[in-house]
């Protein structure tokens, strides 16, 4: 669930201890949030106002000292550069593609956001610091294995 963009910054020590409590002994955590790559800053206005009120985009300096009093530990940080990128591109092709059907269900204003929206945001995970951050968390060190070969195993039996 990408929810935690919504969590605020003072929230993060409670929400991290929620993940603590509720997380089993052998339990892992994975944590996906949108984020920059460098330092705390100020949402964008635009965003705020018309796509993600409340919204914001956390560095990684921010999260990870909750993560930390928690209890949790980081068994494995991702940083996802390039690929939310082009997530936003194919999702920008299919609105252009089906533009005029979405034209009969919002207004015009409505579709120019969201095809604005989307190639800004595009550029901005191309160009920038944004980036998604996935958190593994466990609460021992043992929890999960040495490498992340196990991952590639398990989509192998898929």
């Amino acid at each position: 669930v990408g929810m935690f963009e919504h969590v605020g910054t003072p929230h993060y020590q409670t929400y991290f201890d929620c993940v603590a409590r509720r997380l089993s002994d052998d339990g892992v955590a994975l944590i996906h949030t949108i984020g920059t790559s460098g330092p705390p800053g100020a949402p964008g206005a635009w965003i705020n106002r018309y796509i993600f009120p409340g919204g914001y985009v956390p560095a990684m300096s921010e999260v990870l000292p909750a993560i930390e009093k928690s209890g949790l530990i980081v068994t494995d940080v991702e940083v996802l550069r390039l690929h939310y990128a082009e997530t936003l591109r194919a999702w920008r092709r299919r609105f252009l593609a089906n533009r005029a059907r979405l034209a009969a269900l919002h207004d015009d204003r409505f579709c120019r956001m969201w095809e604005f929206y989307l190639a800004v945001c595009e550029a901005a995970f191309r160009h920038t610091g944004l980036v998604v951050f996935q958190f593994q968390l466990a609460k021992r060190q043992t929890t999960v294995p040495l490498t992340r070969d196990y991952i590639a195993k398990a989509e192998g039996r898929l």
